[in-house]
């Protein structure tokens, strides 16, 4: 299979791309529409110069050539949720061309070019499900900021696919200009796929609309891309169509025949002046981009020497490095423990009860104070582990439970000693193991000594004298 993505990304602004209308989701329906989007008569666009600044951000992230000069044209179509008759995008002229970002395939990086991003605003949206006589029409997406990020068809798989669409809304989730929640139509992925034989020309692409999930476009992929081999070994022609995606029966199914770019007749908007940004504009928005993915996992690895394994999870998300970096600005806590507890015990916890990452950014002090005192052999991990429920719902310090149970870890070697005379005695026969080389009576020995201090006796301390004694 060979595999171009047309990615639309919704940007965050508080506006629309060319009116002053609310840029939300879930209003009621046409709530969020004036008489620039409805299309009235006389009224004219005017352009939301932070959609520029989302887009050369998007530049910086993705290795784009950003355009000094962009232009936006009429693509012209008619369609019940188009209420000018055209949609106002860029064609000629683009804000960024020649991008690209490396993406994981198997075991390697794998560079995926991307040819060119642009803006351009959303179309409404139909809706056909509600009444059996009727359709209706929402035109509150009418006007929202899009960027659409085209790329080369330098995709070959569905694992691919998902990895490439995957980088990409991580980036442009840390740099905050998509929300990427799929789920809500801020990221959708338009799939143009064709096979051949191997070294054999170029097929005849279908485009598939409108995935929003990786489930889907992995489901999409591996389906059309069975049927276009079926069509061609029985003799058959693919033709070139536009396909939805059916998410209940799993199949795809020709909605048109596709355009070619002339049939949109596209021409400079005659309302809009050409967009013309300096280079000390681009130099200001550059400083604005800060910590990408691939840099801070890089950092997290090598300066902070964070498992390879355990730094993806944490910057998998935007959240979870928010989070894990205010923890370890707060606290003297060697990173890598911070990491292994936010990847383990809290994201558990996080997870079994259903809360969002962010409820973790007020409760930091009392992460890091309850690393502090495991890292200081004031409690063990076991004992930690155990009240980190309590500090997470907002129970106490983990000082203040730690007293209140009387959980303090027992570190005074005197007392240990009494502890581990006890233990000994009548335990001959595994002294005499222990000293013929039977290294797992030392583990039985010290769960001994744990077990009689109820659980607060300090493991290291605990082992450090049992050698001495057992080695007399």
């Amino acid at each position: 299979m060979v595999i171009g993505l047309e990615v639309h990304a919704q940007l965050k602004t508080s506006s629309k791309l060319f009116s002053s209308s609310p840029n939300q989701f879930g209003s009621d329906p046409n709530e969020n529409v004036n008489f620039i989007d409805s299309g009235m008569p006389g009224m004219l666009p005017v352009l939301n110069f932070g959609c520029i600044e989302k887009a050369i951000k998007t530049g910086f992230a993705l290795n784009f050539t950003i355009n000094k000069h962009s232009v936006f044209e009429r693509k012209n179509y008619f369609y019940p949720d188009l209420p000018q008759g055209y949609q106002i995008s860029q064609f000629e002229f683009p804000i960024l061309t020649e991008g690209f970002i490396n993406i994981e395939s198997g075991q390697n990086q794998k560079k995926i070019r991307i040819e060119r991003a642009h803006l351009e605003q959303d179309a409404g949206k139909s809706i056909h499900d509600i009444d059996p006589k009727y359709s209706f029409i929402d035109l509150n997406r009418v006007g929202t900021p899009l960027l659409e990020i085209v790329s080369y068809p330098d995709l070959k798989s569905a694992d691919e696919v998902v990895s490439y669409m995957s980088s990409l809304r991580q980036v442009l989730m840390y740099i905050d200009v998509c929300d990427g929640n799929m789920q809500e139509g801020s990221l959708r992925a338009d799939v143009n796929l064709s096979i051949r034989k191997p070294g054999g020309e170029l097929g005849t692409r279908c485009e598939i609309k409108n995935l929003n999930s990786f489930k889907f476009i992995r489901q999409a992929i591996e389906y059309e891309f069975q049927r276009q081999i079926e069509v061609i070994e029985s003799g058959g022609v693919i033709e070139q169509n536009t396909m939805l995606f059916d998410t209940s029966s799993g199949e795809t199914r020709a909605m048109r025949s596709k355009e070619f770019s002339h049939d949109y007749r596209y021409f400079p908007d005659p309302d809009l002046l050409p967009v013309n940004i300096t280079q000390e504009q681009i130099d200001k928005i550059q400083h604005t981009v800060g910590e990408l993915p691939s840099q801070k996992l890089e950092r997290y690895i090598n300066e902070l020497k964070i498992e390879k394994d355990i730094a993806k999870i944490i910057i998998a998300e935007k959240e979870n490095t928010d989070v894990f970096e205010k923890i370890h600005n707060e606290t003297e806590v060697p990173p890598k423990l911070i990491a292994s507890w936010l990847v383990g015990d809290i994201f558990a916890f996080i997870k079994e009860n259903n809360l969002d990452v962010l409820s973790l950014l007020n409760k930091t002090k009392a992460i890091g104070e309850l690393l502090k005192l495991i890292l200081d052999d004031i409690i063990s991990n076991k004992i930690g582990k155990e009240i980190l429920p309590r500090v997470l719902n907002d129970q106490g310090s983990p000082s203040e439970i730690v007293k209140e149970m009387d959980l303090e870890q027992v570190s005074d070697s005197g007392e240990l000693e009494k502890i581990i005379d006890d233990a000994l005695k009548g335990e001959e026969d595994n002294i005499s193991k222990y000293q013929g080389g039977s290294d797992r009576v030392l583990g039985y020995f010290v769960g001994k000594c744990i077990k009689a201090t109820k659980g607060k006796g300090n493991p290291k301390l605990i082992n450090k004298l049992l050698l001495k004694k057992l080695q007399k």
